[in-house]
């Protein structure tokens, strides 16, 4: 049984974006295909909301072979993405003075529906515990307000390019 939705997908408004995918590039360090998230719509720190999307385009890198003639968005891209997600909203909220939150770990993982080219993933993520050593965020995935991914993103802190000895 899936988990209750942290917001009612319903009542997700995608139309409006809060920051695009130069907004995201500044924040975060992806890049080409490692670049998952196409928009931010809600970022709500009071609350430890943060709520954003990926477009599923028909030339994504996986789409030729997972799987011919059938492409399905790969768990562990939606994975990312979410934490991609995550990552945004401690630069947002300005956690860390320098580097970023990268990803840690994930646990009770769970994806319950298909994501495929076409698709538009609505990703939404709450913070549990925010601090400058850990993060821990729930995160749900939804297709047509339909949940198809759910789990636990644990961010660690990373050091930025220009902090390599």
């Amino acid at each position: 049984m899936p988990p209750v939705a942290l917001v009612d997908p319903t009542s997700i408004d995608t139309s409006r974006v809060l920051v695009d995918r130069e907004g995201i590039r500044r924040a975060n360090p992806q890049r080409f295909e490692m670049e998952q998230l196409t928009a931010i719509v809600l970022l709500d720190p009071a609350k430890h909301l943060i709520i954003g999307y990926k477009d599923i385009a028909p030339d994504e890198f996986w789409v030729r072979g997972h799987m011919p003639d059938y492409p399905l968005m790969p768990g562990v891209l939606m994975c990312e993405a979410a934490a991609q997600l995550c990552s945004y909203y401690c630069q947002a909220i300005k956690l860390n003075e320098s580097g970023f939150i990268g990803f840690g770990g994930m646990e009770d993982v769970r994806f319950r529906g298909q994501v495929r080219p076409g698709d538009r993933l609505v990703l939404v993520s709450k913070a549990q515990r925010v601090h400058r050593r850990q993060t821990q965020f729930e995160t749900q995935g939804f297709v047509d307000n339909n949940m198809v991914y759910h789990g636990r993103i644990i961010g660690v802190p990373l050091a930025g390019p220009e902090q390599k000895s």
